[in-house]
């Protein structure tokens, strides 16, 4: 038996703020307050004077090891993990990506095989990259038989995973009846891949053309049928990534209505604008995401939007690629560059630095965007997310006194860039170890 006592430290959970001391025995919280039952012998005491203590990180959002054309995402399962565990993130969320025509299931174990090296506790989203009359009950079997209840579709990369409305519909009516939860890349991707042809067409490859052949109404315009096909189907229904202000709009009205709809965005639309697109090469080829970051307005509406609740995860879509060997295979054509960045190291510390220290939102809020909102969305809560009583040990200590500056070369994600260089951040987050990590 395994006792955790941690003292004088600062409880933040995504309802409240409280001076308590916590036990942990095993893989469990067994209790939180000023007094406390007598500890087992042999219990670890540890002094969280000055420090908050935090449910650990949930990242509904990462690719570890996506393979490409241009070669798998820099991070596998193992220094994807260790990179999280670093950053203060104690749970993942990865995704299966079937090749065209591949059945679900032996797309999902094939992809557990790749993930046993993870640190980390974990779940895979099941990707529905292609669709014919068998998915609904591959679904099925996936939800009955395997335990999956995420699945994510791609309205972008028309002509290798992504698929059609009508397609999407039909999933998401068969989700609804497993009461699973769709996850949706919300961008059109038959405009977007006119808009590239154009530009390619006229010599026009740079960076700069990625942003500008995807602008923020091919977002917006597919967030708005996505909505109407929550309504239509009553499927709970996720929308990653979310990057455009009039986006915000549809998913904010879309909420007052009380549709099942959830909203996810990232660090890098929250911190970044399009002016990194105007970098000299090759420093501008690592900021080639999608979708593209945003201008600043777009920026400033997203915080509003998590200040009152439209937005409801900051997630990091991790999914890093080296500039030289892989991002570069594009320099002289943008559609060529691979799509992705890293982040799972960083999310918390920025939007602590960034959010929480410039009173953009509170600790409690900083909590629900990094933790309890995903774990209540996805199914984790209050196992995961929580503090309570009978919750995980998932538990972080934030030293609010720490201060670093990020880069690529001191960092544990395996890339050779990173697009948050140089920025200032406060705050270290350590993870208890637990027997549950």
């Amino acid at each position: 038996m395994q006792s955790v006592l941690i003292v004088n430290g600062t409880l933040i959970s995504e309802e409240s703020l409280k001076q308590e001391n916590i036990l942990t025995v095993d893989s469990r919280i067994i209790s939180t307050g000023i007094s406390m039952p007598a500890p087992p012998r042999e219990t670890t005491i540890i002094d969280a004077a000055g420090k908050y203590i935090i449910p650990g990180g949930i990242d509904p959002h990462v690719h570890f090891a996506l393979p490409t054309p241009a070669g798998p995402s820099c991070d596998d399962f193992h220094s994807g993990s260790l990179a999280a565990m670093a950053g203060g993130t104690t749970f993942i969320m990865d995704f299966v990506t079937p090749a065209p025509g591949q059945n679900l299931i032996e797309a999902l174990s094939l992809r557990r095989q790749e993930a046993e090296s993870c640190l980390l506790p974990y779940r895979l989203h099941v990707g529905l990259t292609w669709y014919d009359h068998t998915i609904p009950s591959q679904m099925q079997r996936c939800v009955n038989e395997e335990g999956i209840t995420s699945f994510k579709a791609y309205l972008a990369y028309k002509g290798s995973i992504g698929i059609e409305y009508h397609e999407l519909e039909k999933v998401m009516h068969a989700a609804a009846s497993l009461n699973a939860i769709v996850l949706v890349h919300c961008e059109e991707g038959d405009l977007i891949l006119k808009k590239q042809r154009e530009f390619v067409a006229a010599g026009k490859t740079s960076p700069l053309c990625h942003a500008l052949s995807r602008p923020p109404e091919t977002e917006a315009n597919a967030v708005k049928k996505v909505i109407e096909l929550c309504r239509k189907t009553g499927c709970r229904t996720y929308i990653v990534h979310t990057s455009a202000a009039e986006s915000l709009q549809y998913i904010r009205a879309a909420k007052a209505e009380g549709l099942p709809l959830y909203c996810e965005t990232c660090p890098q639309y929250l911190l970044l604008d399009e002016s990194v697109y105007r970098k000299p090469l090759p420093a501008s080829l690592k900021y080639v995401i999608s979708p593209p970051i945003r201008g600043r307005d777009d920026r400033e509406a997203l915080w509003v939007a998590l200040r009152d609740g439209t937005v409801d995860v900051v997630a990091t879509d991790h999914c890093p690629f080296n500039t030289f060997g892989q991002k570069d295979k594009g320099a002289d054509n943008f559609t060529l560059i691979p799509n992705g960045a890293g982040g799972v190291e960083h999310r918390l510390a920025l939007l602590y630095t960034y959010g929480v220290l410039t009173k953009k939102i509170s600790l409690q809020q900083f909590v629900a965007l990094t933790s309890a909102n995903a774990a209540k969305i996805f199914g984790l809560f209050p196992e995961k997310g929580s503090l309570l009583p009978g919750s995980a040990t998932d538990l972080v200590l934030l030293d609010p006194d720490y201060t670093s500056v990020i880069s690529a070369n001191n960092g544990m994600q395996q890339c050779d860039s990173d697009i948050y260089e140089g920025m200032p951040i406060s705050g270290k987050f350590t993870v208890v170890k637990t027997p549950s990590l």
